[in-house]
């Protein structure tokens, strides 16, 4: 143990590295609901050459190695199962370039949303790129890595659809780039018309490497963003309203909530739309597309458009929201946790139904929340739950919960997103073997000495 510590110690400095119990305590955890298991070590790299020393090192002596972002995934992913090495990369911070004209960044793997976002609009003010609401410490590559979604993923996709080119210290501690900074000094593509290789490393969950650079598209910021709020309580119509508003082309993200507290929202659910612009003329051309898409429920009485008081909209205008984070402390423990299927928006009402009877059973504070991905082609449904921390019975009420609705998200034709270890298996015990076979002959050559976040879709066990 003492000498695995001096041998990281010389590669990135005293202060670098620890194995002292009390920071392995912090590293051990996550806000989420799985139990704890600490690090051996935890090590602060600042280079790509660092980085290839400590997994070299790893793959010598066969120590588990898990990288980290913020650790605000909430599902486990960066708790090291296996003990060994936690690299934080939060030194690795640098954004490295910005091509304005090819509207990419180049940042390194520790780089976090809030930098990005402010190093935009202070030198970039027509630039930004897809913030989701999570704390602006977030990283970037955490992000993609998990197959995030962020405020322009109803038009484009999730945000790992917005990356044009990585660079990754596989398991042997060699450095590879993705794309086409693979054969170019430029980053505008991750794979087309090359065969796209991101897929090794993308949802891994750095089972298969560690991501030190990462390119994001960038897009246009307009001038003016505005928000309005549908409000239905047929919640059978909610898709429909839905394929009606992307349609359109014209809103930029389409959120729905449903939650009991205030009661002004009880009962109701509530279609959010965001929608930008360079001009007035542009954004109430925009809004105005937007309420005649949803002229035949308004004349139907089956929905409604919500007076948005200006006092509100700061709120809802917010990137990230912060509201979402507030929700985390609804009964006063700081506990939130929630399974987050990708599943069809025609889904939306078993999804709205199912939360209603599993907070009922379970006694559980909740929020509903759907995030339109593409123009309707799927969602993002979370299943949300508050919990009080010193409450471990409250705790047990919500890991069943949340077992309920990994059951009914594959039963319902959904799949996992950022799967939790038992969700995992869960996923693999249904999958299609054949696929299954490929991910195992996948793991075996990236990874065969099994160091790379072990734990983590283990296909063997």
């Amino acid at each position: 143990m003492t000498d695995i510590a001096q041998a990281l110690a010389r590669i990135v400095g005293d202060a670098y590295v620890s194995n002292r119990p009390e920071e392995a305590y912090f590293y051990a955890r996550d806000p989420g609901l799985m139990p704890s298991h600490p690090p051996d070590y935890v090590v602060v790299p600042k280079s790509v050459e660092e980085i290839q020393d400590i997994v070299r090192l790893a793959h010598q002596e066969k120590i588990p190695i898990v990288p980290m972002g913020a650790g605000l995934a909430l599902t486990g992913l960066v708790i090291p199962l296996k003990g060994g090495i936690v690299m934080d990369m939060k030194r690795m911070n640098r954004i490295l370039e910005v091509n304005e004209k090819g509207r990419y960044a180049v940042v390194e793997g520790g780089t976090s949303q809030g930098l990005l976002r402010s190093h935009l609009e202070k030198h970039f003010p027509r630039l930004r790129h897809s913030i989701p609401d999570s704390p602006a410490t977030a990283t970037i590559a955490a992000n993609v890595m998990i197959h995030g979604q962020g405020r322009l993923t109803q038009q484009y996709g999730f945000n790992s659809d917005m990356i044009c080119g990585l660079e990754v210290v596989l398991a042997s501690g060699e450095v590879c780039r993705i794309g086409s900074p693979a054969l170019s000094s430029d980053w505008f593509s991750k794979g087309a018309p090359m065969p796209d290789l991101s897929g090794l490393f993308l949802g891994w969950f750095g089972a298969t490497g560690i991501i030190t650079k990462i390119g994001v598209k960038l897009y246009p910021r307009k001038k003016m963003r505005d928000v309005e709020i549908f409000i239905t309580d047929r919640q059978d119509l909610v898709p429909d309203m839905v394929y009606e508003l992307t349609h359109t082309e014209m809103v930029e993200d389409i959120n729905v909530f449903a939650q009991p507290k205030p009661m002004i929202f009880k009962d109701n659910h509530h279609i959010t739309l965001f929608f930008t612009g360079d001009t007035e003329e542009e954004l109430e051309f925009k809004r105005k597309m937007i309420w005649h898409s949803l002229d035949r429920f308004i004349k139907a009485k089956d929905g409604g458009f919500m007076g948005v008081p200006p006092v509100m909209k700061p709120t809802l205008l917010d990137m990230p929201q912060r509201s979402v984070s507030r929700f985390a402390d609804v009964k006063k423990g700081g506990g939130f946790e929630y399974s987050g299927p990708i599943i069809m928006v025609d889904k939306y009402p078993d999804c709205a139904q199912k939360i209603l009877e599993l907070a009922e059973k379970y006694d559980l504070g909740y929020s509903g929340m759907a995030r339109i991905i593409g123009r309707s082609h799927a969602m993002m449904y979370g299943f949300a739950f508050t919990f009080n921390r010193a409450d471990e019975e409250m705790m047990e009420r919500t890991r069943k919960a949340l077992h309920e609705v990994s059951e009914f998200a594959l039963e319902t034709g959904g799949v996992f997103w950022k799967a939790t270890v038992d969700e995992q298996k869960m996923a693999m015990d249904k999958m299609d073997p054949t696929t299954l076979g490929l991910m195992k002959m996948i793991k075996a050559n990236m990874d065969p000495r099994g160091i790379m976040n072990p734990g983590n879709w283990e296909v063997d066990e």
